[in-house]
């Protein structure tokens, strides 16, 4: 009703801080004045008033320990302890907000796929409005008059505005900002389901090469997602830095593992991977690229690997531990020594709290052994790193450290570093994002398929 103001506050402007430890307070409006606090820990991306101001949703994380916000949490508006109101849910609630009869509106990433429905604020009838299997919807907004608009992509066109009026049953496009894609044709995107080593059972996504020929056996490249708690939904795959439908035209496959520790499945397979950084999680991508091998699809002295932040982490370590699997690599603001990430990262107690769940100077050389940089020694795989130059959550030195490395140990190894100028975590202009681009089509063409 306007009255009162609920905001998240960081105690300090430090990034951990504001990954970890806000917290929610209540405020008067006219005044200002503090009324109360909630008890509140963990990752929080997002605060819903009730219509009858008596609740508060937050999209946030169960403890201090889940790696994301993505589940919901209710509590009173006038302090009190959130509580996880579908702790058993199986995925991950990306978007909220009440209904005008007390209801929560949601979007829910389920495996590889999204649903939209309601759930009321006791955990209690949850109901599926847009079921899994459609479109991959990235958020929402609810008219007064019942009708509902989405940002949705599909595997075929990146993302449109779909609607969704009230008393109809399915969703409808309304725009078409690239009505050129019409006119292309695509590789085929398929889901995968198989079996990690020790039975867990691990999803992905693969793109087919376009005019697939069943008699040959096609370039792989493996494509990483960061995080890791993050994961690849069924929709559009082709960005500057995923090879996608672009390396599908031109005779490759291109697989997405969603590995243990990826978002969309429940908590507890998000948290299933912590205390085994590299372990487990970067085995369930190998045991994926066996398996699409497997299918007849794939030629195993031709596969690849690229990937970003975590990502990067892992293409690092399939450039080195796992070297003798993968026959060209594209390493980007990627970690390579754990020990010098903790020192120079802008999130430590994120990596301490969700990911490696034990201290550096307690386990130094578990560290070491979690690293690329250690198993240089094996490497075999030509590797282009590729780096912003001001990126603060994995400093430029990590990939520095790594082309050092081999550079050193293994002079005749092909290998190439570039830094992005004015570039982060991620490449944001059209020139830096274009360059990099081309600079990974050619290295997977020179080493994947031997063009000269």
């Amino acid at each position: 009703d306007g009255t009162r103001i609920a905001a998240s506050v960081a105690p300090t402007p430090n990034v951990d801080d504001f990954y970890m430890f806000q917290q929610v307070h209540v405020f008067d409006a006219a005044t200002g004045e503090h009324l109360n606090e909630i008890d509140n820990e963990g990752k929080i991306s997002q605060i819903e008033w009730s219509p009858n101001g008596q609740h508060l949703a937050l999209r946030a994380g169960h403890d201090i320990h889940d790696t994301i916000a993505g589940r919901i949490m209710v509590v009173e508006a006038d302090g009190g302890t959130p509580e996880n109101i579908h702790e058993e849910f199986l995925g991950k609630y990306e978007q909220i907000k009440w209904t005008s009869d007390e209801t929560i509106h949601f979007i829910a990433s389920e495996g590889v796929w999204t649903s939209f429905g309601t759930i009321a604020p006791d955990g209690s009838d949850m109901t599926r409005l847009i079921e899994t299997g459609g479109p991959i919807m990235n958020s929402f907004s609810v008219s007064e008059n019942g009708h509902i608009a989405f940002a949705a992509e599909t595997p075929e066109h990146p993302s449109e505005l779909y609607l969704l009026e009230a008393g109809s049953e399915g969703l409808e496009r309304k725009t078409n900002s690239n009505p050129w894609l019409s006119d292309v044709a695509l590789g085929e995107q398929e889901i995968i389901t198989y079996p990690a080593r020790d039975g867990m059972m691990i999803e992905g996504l693969l793109i087919r090469p376009y005019n697939e020929n069943s008699a040959l056996r096609y370039p792989l490249i493996t494509v990483v997602h960061g995080g890791p708690e993050a994961h690849y939904s069924n929709g559009w795959l082709t960005d500057y830095s995923d090879p996608g439908q672009l390396m599908a035209a031109q005779g490759y496959a291109v697989f997405y593992p969603n590995y243990r520790g990826s978002t969309g499945r429940g908590r507890d397979f998000a948290v299933v991977s912590q205390r085994d950084l590299a372990g487990a999680e970067f085995d369930d991508i190998v045991d994926g690229v066996d398996y699409v091998i497997e299918t007849g699809l794939a030629d195993a002295e031709r596969v690849g690997v690229t990937g970003g932040s975590y990502g990067g982490y892992a293409t690092a370590w399939m450039s080195t531990y796992y070297s003798d699997r993968f026959a060209a690599g594209v390493m980007f603001v990627g970690i390579s020594n754990n020990l010098s990430k903790w020192g120079t990262s802008d999130i430590p107690e994120e990596l301490f709290l969700v990911h490696s769940r034990e201290r550096l100077w307690n386990h130094w050389e578990n560290y070491l052994l979690r690293s690329p940089i250690y198993y240089v020694g094996q490497a075999e795989t030509p590797l282009l790193i590729m780096h912003g130059a001001e990126d603060t959550r994995v400093h430029p030195a990590q990939s520095l450290e790594l082309h050092r490395h081999i550079k050193v140990r293994k002079p005749e190894l092909p290998l190439r570093l570039v830094f992005f100028p004015d570039e982060g975590h991620g490449n944001r202009s059209a020139t830096a994002q274009l360059d990099y681009n081309l600079r990974m089509i050619r290295w997977f063409d020179t080493y994947l398929k031997g063009d000269e």
